[in-house]
């Protein structure tokens, strides 16, 4: 499989494992990475949708995918890093521009969970800018599939 698959496999296992999670443990084990403060402009810095659970998940489940495949644990850790760092990114900026928990803001909430676990692997695969872009653009089409079809399947809160 290229190796621009398999990233793409990763960041899509690994950016799934919260919602799963979520659906396996309801409310339970729901603290918030922010522990409910607020950042200086007095609006919250991620929100209760981004839980300490749902956090350790994302790394959690990369390692678990990486050794299946027999891939070195370094990969497992800079995408389940890339993830969470862009999870974050997206919550954050969000939070910034007023945007309600959980509203769905296109590109926002795609991109940088991809790009930044790409770039973080880029020096181990060597991605041209090509190979990147495909893999951000095929994780944005697959994430918004398989978001309707977990909302379908009363796995995930909004179809998106």
């Amino acid at each position: 499989m290229p190796d621009v698959l398999v990233v793409l496999l990763l960041i899509i296992v690994a950016n799934g494992a919260p919602i799963l999670l979520r659906f396996i443990l309801r409310e339970h084990l729901s603290l918030p990475v922010d522990f409910h403060h607020s950042f200086i402009d007095g609006k919250r810095v991620f929100g209760d949708s981004k839980t300490w659970a749902g956090l350790i998940s994302i790394p959690i489940m990369s390692l678990t995918v990486v050794w299946i495949l027999g891939m070195e644990t370094e990969i497992g850790v800079l995408v389940g890093f890339g993830v969470m760092l862009g999870d974050l990114f997206s919550s954050f900026t969000k939070r910034r521009l007023g945007m309600k928990e959980s509203s769905m803001a296109f590109g926002l909430d795609q991109i940088p969970e991809s790009l930044f676990p790409f770039l973080l692997v880029n020096r181990i695969f060597d991605f041209s800018l090509y190979e990147i872009l495909i893999g951000v653009v095929s994780f944005i089409i697959i994430e918004l599939l398989v978001s309707r079809v977990l909302f379908w399947l009363h796995i995930r809160k909004q179809p998106y």
